[in-house]
């Protein structure tokens, strides 16, 4: 047999996958069962870094094994192509995003084909196409007829170096999650889905996730929609004058100490303050406070090892609605707008944060929850205890008189039972050039009128000077603002705002399933053929943003009867980075490994086939180029095992017939249900790798020990159990020992539970006393038979030869001891 010559090998390969479309498929056959794997479409930047290649490998050894394992297996690709890095590069090297963003997908569909990945390219979609985006304006339509779209004026956060509006789940910690630039907020008109409508259900919904997904993504997601339970209570407002009054409603987790509540504080933000804007005697300082809080970050804000500041309103009182007594109102950064009602009872007795600012304002700080341990004028108690000063509800525990509290705001009507969330409607509005147009028109006479479906979709015009200014730039595109209402025929002006980029991506899975429909986002039918998506596979980073996101789309499609799944999907593997001498992986810092100059050096199986064998999936990987150099030697090695003169290549199953014969049929049988398992159920492929290696070697020490049938059957089993792994060279091989299908559409090899028992046992031999080894034996040997093995082993003789064995003691294939003089 030739060397091996991996780049013929792998062009070879390629093209006749291609040339077959092996890996198209058409749900339609019943019999067999369906498996969607699907990994996190790429942003087509230009180039695959080493983070894509672990990724897409990942979930090609899923692709391939179950379809071994005959199962019908979907496994699409396409382009999250709409975005901002589009448009930065557009006004960097003046192209346009559109033909940026496909030299790009070309340049990395080129490099995906080179690694071998099975898709079906078939379905391929790119989110920037009309015929996709399209579907996303028909969605909006569909929100905005459910009430669930809609536009407000809202302080929202800004990135002053994206020069756009972010979702509150990208901002992470004030930082904007795209360039880490520190956010500002600002007061604009913008849209929003009410993704809120559904925080119960994505909270309820980890109950069908736990068994599939890693625990770390569900907490993530859990603290991020953040369900508070407590109870609302409004505080009255009055002006000292009397002049103006209102209530000011307040949200609470301990109702049980609100007669502790000794000062209000509103976020800078609040509306209630233009309203007394009147009535408030230090307005000046008020409005200095508001400037200045506005250029701090929501970080510095909330940091909460910073002193508090804030400013006392003069002019205005707030009234505890439970004791009737007034009480001083603030104004204060830490209090954020976007948290519960932008109001707080402040509780400075239990609450360490109200403790510090009521200490640095004088303010009465009344203990309502007493314990033994209680020391409040050292700090504040946030315990359970009994309730004192609370009036009627004296002498109760915590707990239950929250719940008298609450009923008794109820009563009153001045409160009731509430369940809050951190998790905010999300903002998809941008002022952005690449992304799908918002289907809305605003007209004088109708207001904001939805697109018709037969206009859909509005096309985003290419006509466009795009400056990052902060503006829309459609809004200088005359032809594409100015339109007739469809309501009512006037003049009137088209929305210039594009989506947020997680619009597509929040789908885009279904359309997968049908990619070419013309006549809607996809056919149910067909969608449910293969939905939910049974192994999802991509970064933990996402766990907060797009899972969430994706989660909720998918149940608006399930409640416009497009999906019949509540979960999108059923197992996620999150996978590690990937880093270089401990650091990520940056072209900034220089340390960067291109996947294209391993792929020629060693080609495509031994990059796939290091990257799967370094670390466990969900762990950090660091490159290595001795790993490397290592896997590439073990493919070379399974090369040479197949170049050896073998006569029973293509015939019937061994029969093992003798001691060697029957120890090599049960280490395959044994890696058979390893490598199976590794990859079904426990996902370490690189478990998986490591018994495959260590099945090579056995194959290479019983060569000349075992018969040649059974050292053929143990090698065609290798090549098998590495197809998903190293599918071009064990194709190459098994074609070249005369098969003639190719080893992918060949079946997965099953382990017989009659090999797995051992007939054999290792013996620890003792030599007076000391280890000096170990015999493999047919297990229940008799004891002057393992004696005479133990005499004639090489490793032995050395201690026994011209002594005599006063004593030999035997242990049944437990352990041999000889005494020896």
């Amino acid at each position: 047999m030739s060397n091996y010559n991996f780049q013929d090998i792998e062009k070879k390969w390629q093209k006749i996958w291609e040339n077959s479309k092996s890996f198209e498929i058409t749900a339609g056959n019943g019999s067999l069962p369906k498996y969607y794997l699907l990994v996190m479409f790429p942003y087509p930047s230009g180039n695959l870094h080493m983070g894509h290649v672990r990724n897409y490998v990942l979930g090609d050894v899923f692709a391939r094994f179950y379809r071994m394992k005959h199962y019908q297996v979907l496994q699409p690709i396409g382009w999250d192509s709409f975005g901002l890095p589009a448009e930065n590069a557009a006004i960097k090297n003046k192209v346009h995003p559109k033909k940026w963003t496909k030299q790009n997908i070309s340049q990395m569909r080129v490099q995906l084909k080179q690694l071998g990945i099975s898709y079906d390219w078939s379905r391929e979609i790119a989110t920037c196409d009309p015929e996709y985006y399209k579907w996303n304006q028909w969605f909006f339509i569909k929100l905005w007829e459910k009430g669930l779209a809609f536009r407000k004026e809202s302080q929202v956060n800004w990135c002053p170096s994206c020069k756009t509006v972010l979702a509150n789940e990208q901002v992470n910690q004030g930082l904007c999650w795209r360039c880490d630039s520190n956010t500002e907020t600002k007061k604009l008109e913008q849209w929003f889905l009410k993704i809120t409508d559904y925080a119960e259900e994505l909270l309820s919904g980890h109950e069908l996730l736990e068994k599939g997904w890693p625990s770390q993504v569900l907490t993530m997601q859990k603290n991020w929609i953040g369900k508070s339970a407590g109870a609302e209570a409004d505080f009255i407002l009055v002006s000292d004058d009397r002049e103006k009054r209102t209530n000011i409603r307040i949200f609470t987790t301990r109702p049980d100490t609100l007669f502790g509540a000794t000062f209000m504080v509103l976020s800078p933000e609040h509306q209630i303050i233009q309203d007394f804007s009147s009535k408030i005697k230090n307005i000046k300082e008020i409005t200095e406070y508001i400037e200045k809080s506005q250029k701090k970050t929501i970080i510095e804000r909330t940091n909460i090892e910073k002193e508090k500041t804030g400013v006392k309103i003069t002019g205005i009182t707030a009234v505890n609605p439970v004791n009737k007594r007034p009480i001083p109102v603030f104004i204060a950064d830490y209090v954020l707008s976007s948290y519960g009602t932008g109001a707080i009872m402040a509780v400075p007795a239990h609450d360490q944060r109200d403790w510090e600012f009521a200490k640095k304002y004088n303010i009465p700080i009344i203990e309502v929850i007493h314990t033994e341990d209680n020391a409040i004028f050292e700090k504040a108690y946030e315990g359970e205890g009994v309730m004192i000063n609370s009036g009627e509800f004296n002498g109760l525990p915590s707990q239950e008189g929250a719940n008298k509290i609450i009923a008794w705001l109820e009563n009153s009507k001045i409160g009731k039972k509430a369940v809050n969330y951190k998790l905010k409607d999300w903002l998809v509005s941008r002022q952005r050039y690449w992304g799908t147009p918002i289907p809305m028109i605003h007209c004088k006479e109708c207001g904001i009128v939805p697109v018709e479906g037969k206009d859909l979709p509005v096309i985003l015009p290419e006509n466009v000077i795009i400056t990052g200014a902060g503006r829309s730039p459609l809004a200088e595109v005359e032809s594409f603002v100015k339109v007739k209402c469809p309501r009512c025929g006037k003049d009137a002006r088209r929305e210039t705002d594009t989506m947020d980029t997680f619009v597509d991506s929040s789908w885009y899975f279904a359309r997968y399933c049908d990619p070419k429909n013309e006549k809607q986002p996809f056919d149910p039918k067909i969608a449910g053929q293969w939905l939910p998506v049974d192994q999802y596979i991509g970064g933990i980073e996402h766990a907060c943003m797009h899972l969430i996101y994706s989660r909720f789309w998918h149940k608006l499609m399930r409640d416009l009867k497009l999906v019949s799944s509540d979960e999108p999907f059923n197992k996620l593997l999150t996978q590690g980075m990937v880093t270089l001498g401990g650091s990520v992986m940056s072209k900034s810092k220089g340390n960067v490994v291109s996947p294209d100059e391993i792929v020629v050096k060693y080609g495509a199986d031994t990059i796939r086939l290091f990257i799967l064998f370094a670390a466990p999936p969900e762990k950090q990987l660091d490159w290595s180029p001795e790993g490397v150099e290592g896997c590439w030697r073990f493919i070379n090695r399974v090369w040479n095992l197949c170049s050896q003169e073998h006569t029973g290549y293509g015939t019937a199953q061994a029969v093992p017939k003798d001691l060697a014969d029957k120890k090599l049929m049960n280490k395959v049988h044994r890696v058979i249900k390893k490598v199976s398992d590794d990859i079904e159920k426990e996902q370490q492929l690189n478990t998986a790798i490591s018994a495959v290696m260590e099945l090579v070697n056995e194959i290479y020490s019983y060569r000349s020990k075992a018969s040649q049938e059974t050292v053929d059957l143990a090698t065609r089993t290798v090549l098998k159990l590495l197809t998903p792994f190293t599918p071009h060279v064990c194709e190459e091989l098994w074609e070249k020992i005369g098969e003639k299908e190719n080893i992918a559409s060949s079946t997965w090899p099953e382990y017989n539970e009659k090999y797995l028992a051992t007939d054999t046992v290792e013996i620890p031999v003792q030599l007076n006393g000391k280890l000096r080894g170990t015999v493999s034996v047919p297990r229940d040997i008799q004891e002057q038979e393992l004696k005479k093995t133990i005499c004639s082993d090489n490793k032995f003789k050395l201690y026994i030869d011209g002594k005599n064995i006063v004593k030999f003691i035997y242990v049944q294939n437990k352990i041999a001891n000889m005494i020896i003089k």
